[in-house]
């Protein structure tokens, strides 16, 4: 086991240990409590293993940390640079704050507002493409404070 993947293993276990079996049905939602439990156990582990670690974690999953059901960890610095994406890494270190939903949304920034404005919070609806589906769904996100000026966030789907 590489040594960054050992020391980051015992955190990121730690964090997720509360989290209920990873093995779901493709296309389950997680629900928006779990979406907020998912949050506050991410910002617990950059507060206890440093940002540039919880990041790597947020976006690798060793041993499926930080991804059930639908849900994932998004990262973003307070400029719209992608800093973690726990469903595709392509998207670390891209600058997305003008990204918009197909309806026009510009729903990064509408995030970064969102915790600049109370430092945590819900954003949406927009509609983004699921993964699981690819297909464009509406979602909303729980955001909250990150290290330094970021935030943190885990996004649920849900229907009309």
């Amino acid at each position: 086991m590489n040594s960054l993947l050992s020391k980051l293993l015992p955190a990121a276990m730690l964090a997720t240990a509360a989290l209920t079996p990873l093995a779901y049905a493709a296309g389950e939602h997680g629900s928006e409590a779990e979406a907020q439990d998912m949050v506050k156990k991410a910002v617990a582990l950059v507060k206890s293993a440093g940002a540039e670690k919880a990041y790597k974690v947020f976006t690798d999953h060793p041993d499926g940390a930080f991804k059930e059901k639908d849900l994932y960890v998004f990262v973003y610095d307070f400029d719209g640079n992608c800093l973690a994406q726990g469903a595709n890494a392509k998207m670390v270190g891209k600058n997305l704050i003008s990204m918009k939903d197909v309806d026009g949304n510009a729903f990064i920034k509408g995030m970064i507002d969102t915790v600049k404005a109370s430092s945590k919070g819900w954003y949406g609806p927009y509609k983004f493409n699921n993964p699981a589906t690819q297909s464009y769904e509406l979602k909303r996100s729980y955001c909250e404070r990150g290290a330094g000026d970021s935030m943190i966030c885990v996004g649920t789907y849900f229907t009309k």
